[in-house]
């Protein structure tokens, strides 16, 4: 606490000095007045200095509790893999010798899928996503509400989904189907090029993970949800559209036991936030995206993980999910 001045002594009647104290007194009173107008002045600009320190932090994408970055964007990583006990998640389930995980980890490589590849599969995904504008055309002829149980609706709401083995494509709370609604007319969107090198790049991450893993690619089976996301920083309206909580993937979706995704933009280039988190007690690991990048993990609870809020831009991303089950299989999709 400042040390508080202590008044003038009183005067005496007569005497003629408080008269001659008159203007020093003025004074006192002027100067808290003129602290009082400074104030307001002095608040603003150090809310206007808090504020800027908050927006910076948000755009380096901060987030409590990150420790340790598992893959920083300027890196070209060969390949880096850490292994993890394997969870107790793969129990419950059928298992399949020579695939079911009982080596467990995350890997993360920049040499599976070039960045111009990248580049290509995230045209495919803009064409596609493009096509759930905002009218809400769609909706009106299409659409089916978003079942809080629906694989997808469980993944994300706030994210845009464009889901090429389904032809399921998010618009708001809804998905329709774009392969329904345009029939021939699809040939107007994708080519037969588009879905060739979407083939050839799935192919290309399976074999990574077989490879990582020890195990037989043949013995993987491509399962849904596998799907385009784009994640921007609207702000959340319901609780499912709250894409950046703690999960596991075996148990949100059983049929997976192998999760990868393949970044389609750059993270602080084309976004601030949205790194991925391997959540561990004090130590989290995170993946900084980079157009190209592929990361892959074993699905059970051995790799919980969430995706930080995006706070600016737009960041593109594909999940690529795979069984061992073979009647958890889907098909490649095929251009119609």
């Amino acid at each position: 606490m400042a040390p508080q001045r202590r008044g003038a002594p009183k005067a005496h009647e007569g005497s003629g000095a408080t008269e001659r104290r008159r203007p020093s007194s003025m004074k006192s009173v002027r100067a808290p007045r003129e602290a009082w107008r400074k104030w307001p002045r002095a608040a603003v600009l150090g809310a206007g200095a808090t504020l800027a320190a908050l927006l910076l932090w948000g755009s380096l994408g901060g987030d409590d509790g990150v420790t340790e970055v598992l893959a920083h964007r300027s890196e070209v990583l060969p390949g880096r893999f850490i292994e993890v006990p394997c969870s107790e998640d793969y129990d419950s389930h059928r298992r399949f010798e020579g695939c079911s995980p009982t080596k467990c980890g995350r890997g993360v490589t920049d040499a599976v899928i070039t960045r111009d590849e990248a580049r290509r599969i995230r045209s495919i995904a803009e064409k596609g996503l493009s096509l759930g504008g905002s009218d809400g055309g769609l909706v009106v002829l299409l659409s089916r509400p978003c079942s809080p149980h629906a694989l997808l609706c469980k993944h994300l709401l706030q994210a845009s989904i464009l889901d090429l083995h389904s032809g399921a494509l998010s618009v708001g709370k809804h998905f329709v189907n774009l392969y329904r609604y345009f029939g021939d007319k699809i040939e107007n969107i994708f080519s037969e090029e588009d879905f060739q090198l979407y083939r050839d790049v799935r192919q290309k991450v399976q074999l990574a993970i077989a490879q990582a893993f020890g195990i037989s690619a043949a013995s993987l089976y491509l399962t849904k949800p596998t799907f385009f996301s784009r994640i921007n920083s609207t702000e959340a309206r319901t609780a499912h559209d709250e894409y950046w909580h703690a999960h596991v993937d075996k148990v949100t979706y059983g049929s997976f036991d192998y999760t990868s995704l393949l970044y389609l933009s750059d993270y602080l280039d084309d976004f601030g936030g949205g790194r991925f988190v391997f959540m561990e007690e004090g130590a989290n690991k995170t993946v900084e995206p980079r157009a190209g990048r592929v990361s892959f993990f074993t699905s059970g609870s051995e790799n919980l993980h969430r995706v930080e809020k995006v706070h600016w831009g737009t960041r593109y991303a594909v999940t690529i999910a795979f069984s061992c089950n073979p009647d958890h299989g889907i098909a490649d999709p095929a251009f119609r």
